[in-house]
């Protein structure tokens, strides 16, 4: 299995998980141009895309979509609520369940509810036949239905939004700091290490911390929140909004992201 974090953040984010020549794309909170830019610099096209999986409707999770849909035939899944709240249609794909399990290509896929200001919002587990991964990010609190779900993991890739005193302390109006801390709002640092410690297991491989805040988080902060409660054996990665992160049997590497088409491989 290998996980490609194309963009992260509440700019945009998109992640594309392959296996056995399967491609699922998570989230298309980027331009169509961009998401197939980072693609092609890491050798893959969204030609390749078997099925795009929406985590819920927020812009900086579906804004490249609707451009996305209509020059490229690729089935989306989201939940009941969700659809509700899209535009935009596309072939095949369908509703996503809470506890249902589907089969696409090389992957068995469970949706997870999770508990965000969104109309239905999930988490995933993508499992082949070999690796079992995690996907969680916009939540507020890390559920006992999510620690139930996310046990014994070879990957995971998990919110790691704010810090919480830099939050309280810093330029946002109050009532955008209520709704980020709120139990629908966002993970912090410290819910992170919680949620990542409750699931922990000798399985664990590689944990990628995704949605870091720009205004309300720092990546030493959140690298030394979690990398404190983590084995030396478990590789940390941070996702970002200028850099890319793949994640193979090889570990983490990071890579630029392309403003433009990247040069011919």
């Amino acid at each position: 299995m290998e996980i490609f974090v194309l963009a992260s953040g509440s700019s945009g984010n998109s992640t594309l998980i392959r296996s056995n020549g399967t491609n699922i794309l998570i989230d298309a909170g980027i331009s169509r141009r961009q998401i197939s830019w980072r693609l092609e610099a890491f050798g893959l096209s969204l030609e390749s895309v078997d099925a795009i999986l929406l985590t819920h409707e927020h812009g900086d999770h579906i804004r490249g979509l609707d451009v996305l849909c209509r020059h490229h035939e690729i089935p989306v899944w989201a939940s009941a609520g969700t659809w509700k709240q899209l535009k935009v249609r596309s072939p095949g794909g369908g509703e996503l369940v809470s506890g249902r399990a589907m089969e696409i290509g090389a992957f068995q896929i469970l949706p997870v509810g999770t508990s965000h200001d969104a109309a239905e919002p999930l988490a995933f587990v993508l499992e082949d036949d070999r690796t079992r991964v995690g996907y969680c990010t916009d939540t507020g609190i890390f559920t006992s239905l999510l620690r139930e779900r996310m046990r014994d993991l070879d990957f995971m890739l998990l919110e790691a939004n704010h810090d919480q005193d830099m939050l309280r302390h810093g330029p946002y109006p109050w009532h955008l700091k209520q709704r980020i801390a709120s139990r629908h709002g966002h993970l912090a640092n410290h819910q992170a290490v919680d949620a990542l410690q409750s699931i922990l297991s000798p399985r664990l491989r590689a944990l990628i911390a995704l949605h870091l805040s720009e205004e309300n988080n720092e990546p030493a902060m959140a690298t030394r929140a979690l990398g404190e409660c983590l084995p030396a054996s478990v590789a940390l990665g941070l996702g970002g909004r200028f850099h890319m992160l793949r994640l193979d049997g090889c570990g983490i590497s990071e890579h630029p992201a392309p403003q433009s088409r990247p040069a011919p491989l």
